[in-house]
């Protein structure tokens, strides 16, 4: 679905006034450890949990606050050099954790058929849909659109396990962002968050990983690795390194910076093979220009500590809006409930809303068995289908993804919303 590049210049599109501020949250104390002792070694996804846990947005939107920094795609659409692009697109990767430093808070997890979407085309060019496309494993498809010429599109599904004093939440599935003046088309994986001080303490969390950002086109990769946390290390904390190479492996940029802060680039001159480094292998040392700031986090806002240390863009999220699906996120009940700081009502809700669920998933099944099952496929798999998302074999990555298949905004335009399932 093509947008038109009619560019209007930014200080120029009309700038809608939103939200700066939510309730504040409630100081209840509930000990999660009296929850968590039960769940060691467990699939997460399958454990109610009170909304006390909770912070008032759903993972749909969690998801789309990846675009809090969409600047840099469209900058990235802009260079001339693919690996300069790459730079862009690797610092765009960094950005979206560097809201998570402080939340603590787990996300709702989203209803099946639950929609989320962010119409941001007359401020910021863009504009983006999500859909709940599995329950059981949770997972979500999300594809956006800009009119700068750039394509972001993701199924996400999340894995987490608690391990005994600390939980890791392992997203699964391909990014994927492709740029239309190019051709360029990038894919990357998400990397392991980890949230520590379960049993005592306070909470904090933690990212670490190491992540492969492939131009699919061109050969070009870009490796970024997340220094986990260590007392003992000497290093800045929350630290990422990354090396942006061409297809035959030549090193052509070099980016530092933190995940929670700021990302740097460096064009490398030439490198050379130094002393050993531990383990014995030889390290890569580079000699490059001085550095340049690719991009650096915005300030958080005022009291951001009394509202689960949301970020500017965190705080519209969840906004009343007119005109969305009655499936979107910001219609639903416990989670609006939970953020004017109602929480044993919430919770009664949330009990609600997810016994219905279960009761739409059995009448699903019934009327499924009752008739031939679709060769090959699941009973769950043959019983429903998303709304806004089909299932087809990608191109670039062969995996079964949920891809966009186009109608949201046409619907939203006529307000013809008699499709969407009631999961309200």
């Amino acid at each position: 679905l093509e947008l038109e590049l009619e560019l209007v210049p930014r200080d120029s599109a009309p700038r809608r006034e939103r939200r700066k501020r939510i309730p504040d949250k409630p100081n209840y104390s509930l000990n999660l450890w009296s929850i968590m002792k039960n769940c060691i070694g467990k699939e997460l996804s399958r454990i109610p949990m009170p909304v006390n846990f909770n912070e008032p947005l759903s993972m749909l939107q969690r998801l789309t606050e990846d675009l809090e920094y969409h600047g840099l795609l469209d900058r990235a659409s802009q260079c001339d050099h693919s690996l300069e692009q790459l730079c862009y697109v690797a610092a765009f990767t960094v950005s979206s954790y560097s809201t998570t430093v402080s939340r603590t808070g787990k996300p709702f997890n989203p209803l099946l058929g639950e929609t989320f979407e962010l119409d941001r085309l007359q401020e910021d060019g863009y504009r983006s849909i999500c859909e709940q496309v599995s329950h059981h494993p949770p997972a979500a498809a999300h594809h956006v659109e800009s009119k700068f010429g750039w394509t972001l599109r993701q199924e996400i599904a999340i894995a987490s396990k608690f391990r005994g004093k600390y939980l890791s939440i392992m997203p699964q599935g391909s990014i994927h962002c492709s740029f239309s003046q190019s051709g360029n088309h990038y894919t990357w994986k998400k990397i392991t968050t980890t949230v520590h001080n379960i049993i005592v303490g306070k909470l904090w969390i933690d990212q670490s990983g190491e992540v492969d950002i492939v131009n699919r086109k061109t050969g070009d990769k870009c490796h970024l690795k997340f220094a986990p946390y260590s007392y003992f290390s000497r290093d800045v904390a929350r630290k990422v390194t990354g090396v942006v190479t061409d297809s035959v492996g030549k090193a052509h940029y070099i980016l530092s910076g933190t995940w929670d802060e700021k990302m740097e680039y460096s064009r490398v001159l030439q490198s050379s093979k130094g002393v050993n480094g531990a383990e014995g292998r030889q390290k890569t040392v580079y000699e490059t220009l001085r550095a340049k700031e690719l991009w650096h986090k915005h300030k958080a806002p005022e009291h951001a500590e009394t509202m689960y240390y949301f970020s500017e863009l965190a705080l519209t999220l969840n906004e009343p809006e007119e005109g969305v699906a009655p499936t979107d996120s910001r219609m639903r009940p416990d989670q609006r409930l939970m953020e004017n700081g109602r929480w044993d009502e919430a919770n009664t809700e949330k009990q609600r809303l997810e016994e219905k669920q279960r009761a739409s998933r059995r009448r699903r099944e019934n009327d499924s068995s009752s008739r031939s099952l679709e060769e090959g496929q699941s009973l769950v798999e043959s019983t429903y289908r998303p709304m806004w998302f089909e299932r087809e074999e990608d191109p670039v990555t062969k995996e079964l993804v949920h891809v966009y298949k186009g109608g949201y905004w046409e619907a939203k335009e006529m307000q013809d919303w008699q499709q969407c399932p009631e999961i309200y």
